[in-house]
């Protein structure tokens, strides 16, 4: 399971580095949340990955730690808040600039020296 686990957090990260190397706003839009959603996936992680455990202390005899889960929580909020301002930004550069290029140029322009 933990194998299964790092193998998907690592994928998740490499794809959403990939994505955000490239030139187009859309692409690197979604390397983000990619990226993002990796480092919502390692923070849960690091709570353990107990499954028969309860949330609550109490409840079984050993409990899962419920910081992690809390800061998944505050990060899923932050991501989805950070996702919609880089959307609204693309949007923005998109209209001023005519393109969608991360640079503002066109595809088979010279980039200034």
């Amino acid at each position: 399971m933990e194998a299964l686990f790092a193998g998907v957090v690592g994928t998740l990260t490499a794809c959403g580095l990939f994505l955000m190397l490239r030139g187009r706003t859309f692409p690197v839009i979604v390397g983000l949340t990619l990226l993002s959603y990796a480092v919502n996936l390692f923070l849960f992680s690091m709570g353990g990955l107990n499954t028969h455990a309860a949330p609550v202390i109490g409840a079984s005899l050993s409990p899962s730690d419920p910081l992690p889960q809390a800061l998944v929580l505050t990060a899923i909020v932050i991501g989805f808040a950070m996702t919609a301002f880089v959307v609204i930004l693309a949007i923005r550069a998109r209209s001023e600039l005519g393109n969608d290029h991360v640079d503002g140029r066109q595809g088979d322009e010279e980039p200034p020296r």
